[in-house]
């Protein structure tokens, strides 16, 4: 494998940060999941507006321009023969001191990783996921904006250890009010009464990729969606639940804390809006 580092590529074994770097040090950096289908890289424009966002919100200047990062990620895929796959693009602080300054950094680091991945078994996207509600709170939009994706993860793998601790491979995160922000990796949709409820960025949610999309399926389909507060009851008496996001897609959810959420197998809506959402990822987005 070849990874797209610094502005050449070298061999996966070579592909090295240092030690001084502080994206390592500090979780300093932001980073971008980004599909790639049939040779379409799925949504790349609005991937790489989010990526830039995440950079302003955290003042890194980065590197490239919007085409030269298009160019690097597509340049990527083409290098390591990829076709169907999934896309990393990271921008770290860069090499500092020993100490929190992130102007003491001289110039950012950045790289970009083209490879496969696959979150869930297959048998999950057909018989639906049975998930727990976990101890640890999302961090709240006034501590860090849940918008940036940064490096620092570890609100969210925290969640996920709690989730595989209870036997499920996915978590549902609340926010320090209880209302449902996301799930460990995931946005959450629920269906109710005919309806699509989704939780609102303001709850902690990220404005996932995959989330809009499902906005705009959802409303290409006539499906009444909107922005709820939701809490653990309402996904308890949902009709139809189901996750998206850059790697799992559009998962089903079919059980939450031991409750079966509707029929306890997947909805129709969720089935009308996954096959929905197959077609269009493979037309919408750059061809590499």
């Amino acid at each position: 494998m070849k990874i797209y580092l610094d502005g050449k590529f070298v061999d996966e074994a070579d592909a090295k940060v240092s030690v001084f770097d502080h994206g390592l040090l500090y979780g300093d950096g932001v980073f971008e999941g980004i599909r790639l289908y049939g040779g379409n890289v799925f949504r790349l424009d609005e991937h790489l507006e989010r990526f830039e966002y995440s950079a302003r919100a955290v003042m890194l200047d980065l590197p490239l321009t919007r085409a030269e990062w298009s160019h690097a990620v597509c340049e990527t895929c083409r290098v390591n023969k990829l076709t169907d796959g999934y896309i990393r693009l990271v921008a770290t602080r860069g090499v500092g001191d020993l100490g929190l300054a992130p102007w003491l950094c001289s110039k950012p680091s950045y790289f970009v990783i083209a490879s496969k991945i696959s979150l869930y078994p297959a048998e999950h996207y057909e018989k639906g996921l049975a998930i727990v509600t976990v101890p640890t709170r999302r961090v709240g939009p006034g501590a860090f904006p849940s918008t940036v994706k940064s490096l620092n993860y570890l609100n969210n793998i925290l969640a996920k250890i709690e989730a595989r601790q209870a036997g499920a491979l996915e978590g549902i995160m609340l926010n320090d009010q209880g209302y449902v922000a996301e799930a460990t990796a995931d946005n959450v949709f629920i269906v109710h009464k005919g309806e699509l409820l989704t939780p609102a960025a303001s709850q902690g949610a990220l404005k996932g990729v995959t989330r809009s999309t499902i906005i705009d399926v959802a409303r290409d389909l006539g499906i009444p969606i909107r922005e709820a507060n939701l809490t653990r009851y309402d996904l308890w008496c949902a009709d139809e639940c189901f996750l998206t996001g850059s790697g799992a897609e559009v998962i089903p959810v079919v059980k939450l804390d031991g409750r079966s959420i509707g029929t306890g197998a997947p909805g129709p809506v969720t089935r009308k809006v996954l096959a929905e959402f197959k077609k269009r990822v493979l037309v919408e987005g750059t061809r590499i």
